[in-house]
């Protein structure tokens, strides 16, 4: 019997008799899903500040090293009066600001604040220029309130280390009675004292390097011995520094350690040092 033999009319195909037709669905190709947008890389937090930001690291600014900062001003003015001031009232303001004898046995506390206000030679002096860079690294690894210890540290205690047995000299009859009125001011003790302790955070090569260079300024001054009383008060005031070596280093490390965790949640780069 002959197969009964149709069309579909829907797709003009041949149908066999009985056999449905297999239709063919052909979908729509789905689109292609477009690649997702690059997405912007974040910093590293490891990357490395400009060259400059970190030069002016070196510098004491209002918010990262107030001490230093607010310090320099007033020493720029006081060596600014010395400069262009009258004369006669320079002289008497040094004078009245010396920490002789006589000044620390009636007015310790004044004299002793007084004379750290001045820069023995002015602005030009090797004291003012090594005060800045010291005062700054010192205080960005320490903190401002601590740095001012050391400075005070250093000011006070070899300033009555050798003006005390300037006293008893006197009053054995050793030394003449004018010994307790010499004139004597300048932020010179406290510096050493601050070189002596940031000598501490510093690598083996760097802290060789200035205490050697450092000392070799010292011997120097005692062999000229010119004025013996100040000259012995600097090696006495970097001594106390390099006693701060313990405490500094821990205090230190405390303020790293802070400021990394602070600035690693934002992403930010850490200079190494703190």
């Amino acid at each position: 019997m002959d197969q009964l033999s149709t069309r579909d009319p829907a797709t003009g195909r041949e149908l066999l008799g009985g056999i449905p037709a297999q239709r063919t669905v052909t979908r729509a190709a789905a689109p292609a899903l477009a690649p997702p947008p690059a997405l912007r890389p974040a910093p590293a937090p490891g990357l490395p500040r400009p060259l400059w930001r970190r030069a002016l690291r070196l510098l004491p600014t209002p918010t990262g090293t107030p001490f230093t900062f607010g310090y320099a001003l007033v020493l720029i003015a006081t060596s600014l009066f010395v400069e262009y001031g009258d004369p006669a009232t320079v002289s008497l303001m040094l004078h009245g600001s010396s920490t002789d004898v006589a000044h620390l046995a009636h007015t310790p506390l004044l004299v002793l604040g007084a004379s750290a206000l001045w820069v023995a030679g002015g602005l030009a002096s090797p004291y003012a220029v090594a005060f800045l860079f010291t005062l700054t690294a010192l205080e960005r690894r320490i903190g401002g309130r601590r740095t001012a210890g050391v400075f005070l540290l250093g000011h006070v205690g070899a300033t009555l280390a050798t003006e005390i047995p300037v006293a008893i000299s006197v009053m054995a009859g050793h030394l003449p009675a004018t010994s307790l009125h010499r004139l004597d001011y300048g932020i010179s003790f406290g510096l050493m004292a601050s070189i002596g302790a940031l000598a501490g955070l510093l690598g083996p090569i760097q802290r060789g390097t200035l205490l050697g260079f450092v000392v070799l300024m010292q011997v120097q001054d005692l062999l000229a011995f010119a004025d013996p009383l100040t000259n012995w008060g600097h090696p006495l005031a970097l001594l106390a520094g390099i006693a701060c070596w313990p405490a500094v280093r821990r205090w230190s490390r405390g303020r790293t350690s802070e400021r990394r965790s602070v600035l690693g949640e934002r992403g930010e780069y850490v200079p190494q040092g703190g």
